[in-house]
């Protein structure tokens, strides 16, 4: 008994000396570097995305953030190595529509995680889809494109990249409108792109920011945004709510999250330093440029935000049928 008694002392007390060394290295957090894990390749909005909290929550939290690119499988993989991470603030995920809402859809879903495995931080931005079509295309405006579609089932062909934010737009938009068309999937929106400006298909749902320049040089013709508003940077395009399909809304959005378990005083620094850092006019002034609304939130907020998406694209991919490519 006395043996066993000595032992029980010598946990507690060892419980005793580690409880304040964790404490104490969360109020310093963080005291080293903090790697962000961006589910996509470099180069595209994720990225961009990824390096903007990188150098803004930095600044706030002095001490570098690193983006560390791991792309493939819709951003499956990434998201993967970041839900498996230590959770001690050190390793985050550049969270998304297509990573952690629409590829919880699928019941072969690729990824390896599920969104409880994730504490969401902070929502930063959301940008709509845009409709754009070939300046060949017959159709001028939204309501023409409906009709035309309407007119001609089964032969208008739009491009897909499969289990995207824009392939589950279209999709969308085919189930609320009872249109008829055909998808031809692609590796990613770069090529798809290339063919509607090239006439080889004649349209496709698209991010904002991928279609702004072909839009102002004349290269492409924007039909509807996908935001239940307006979007500044296209102030004359309607959006599908006002035109005929009250509350369509389908936007791109990216946020910050870490996984399960990091400790709420982490969570909440985090938070703080996002909220804080896009309040700065310059720093939304990056993403308000390319037609982002910045949209930072609290952690509860952006949970809920995100839970709501994976109900609403879920949804998308039972009435369509849709499989896991």
């Amino acid at each position: 008994m006395h043996k066993r008694t000595l032992l029980l002392t010598a946990a507690a007390l060892a419980c005793q000396t580690l409880l304040p060394l964790a404490a104490q290295a969360q109020a310093d957090y963080p005291n080293r570097p903090v790697r962000i894990i961006v589910p996509f390749p470099a180069g595209g909005t994720s990225d961009i995305m990824g390096r903007l909290i990188a150098e803004e929550v930095g600044k706030q939290l002095k001490q570098p953030f690193i983006v560390d690119n791991k792309g493939g499988a819709g951003g499956a993989i990434g998201a993967d190595q970041a839900a498996k991470a230590a959770p001690d603030g050190y390793t985050l995920l550049l969270s998304g529509i297509g990573s952690n809402a629409i590829i919880h859809g699928f019941s072969s879903p690729k990824s390896g995680y599920k969104e409880s495995d994730f504490i969401h931080i902070s929502q930063l931005a959301a940008g709509p889809n845009v409709l754009v079509v070939n300046p060949q295309f017959p159709a001028r405006t939204f309501k023409k494109f409906i009709d035309y579609v309407k007119a001609n089932p089964g032969t208008v062909n739009y491009g897909q990249v499969p289990s995207s934010s824009g392939h589950l737009t279209s999709e969308y938009l085919k189930q609320v409108a009872k249109l008829d068309m055909v998808g031809i999937p692609y590796t990613g929106g770069g090529p798809a792109l290339t063919d509607v400006l090239a006439n080889q298909i004649p349209l496709m749902f698209t991010n904002q920011d991928a279609a702004l320049p072909h839009v102002k040089a004349g290269k492409l013709r924007a039909l509807a945004v996908t935001s239940l508003q307006r979007n500044p940077l296209y102030p004359d395009v309607p959006t599908v709510a006002e035109s005929g399909y009250p509350g369509f809304s389908a936007v791109s959005w990216t946020g910050l999250s870490a996984p399960k378990g990091t400790p709420r005083p982490i969570i909440d620094k985090l938070e703080n330093a996002m909220r804080t850092a896009f309040a700065d006019p310059a720093a939304r002034a990056k993403l308000e440029g390319n037609g982002f609304v910045v949209s930072t939130s609290r952690s509860a907020d952006y949970t809920r935000f995100v839970n709501e998406e994976v109900a609403r694209w879920s949804e998308v991919i039972r009435v369509g049928g849709l499989k896991s490519e």
